[in-house]
């Protein structure tokens, strides 16, 4: 199974310009207003605080781009951000036989997702994805695909 929010990506850049365009639409007028008109008093960083909030909670949202690929015998999780300086792109691949568990956990507008993998050095490894911006219905479908391959790993294990 493949699944990817990459074809959302131009709409998340529109947001991104969306909010950096109101950030210095707000940091002229706090300007404009300190400087010459005074028409909003004291309330005028308001002009700046309300986009750079904003911003900072589309980035501690994660990473926007998610994709996954359960095709052949390996699995396949890439993570990354469209700005690509802000956050170190994800990348893993791994054997379908190595998953044991996975997690996703959904706190208030973040939802992360646990892979619990075996591990040759330390026995299990844990990677960590960002999938806010997928929507129910491909978080809903990536469980799917993920407890099928996890349900295999212990038919396949208890049968050794």
């Amino acid at each position: 199974m493949r699944l990817s929010n990459r074809k959302k990506a131009p709409v998340y850049n529109f947001f991104n310009t969306l909010l950096l365009m109101m950030l210095s639409a707000g940091i002229i007028g706090f300007i404009f207003d300190e400087m010459r008109f005074n028409i909003l008093e004291g309330k005028s960083y308001f002009l700046i605080i309300i986009p750079v909030i904003l911003l900072i909670i589309f980035y501690l949202n994660g990473r926007q781009i998610f994709e996954y690929d359960s095709d052949g015998e390996a699995l396949h999780f890439r993570n990354r951000n469209i700005v690509p300086f802000i956050n170190k792109p994800l990348s893993d691949e791994f054997p379908k036989y190595k998953l044991i568990k996975f997690e996703m956990v959904n706190v208030l507008f973040l939802k992360r997702l646990y892979i619990t993998i075996t591990s040759k050095n330390s026995g299990s490894t844990i990677l960590k994805y960002e999938i806010s911006y997928l929507t129910n219905k491909e978080a809903n479908d990536l469980k799917v695909s993920l407890n099928k391959v996890v349900k295999t790993n212990k038919e396949k294990r208890h049968q050794e």
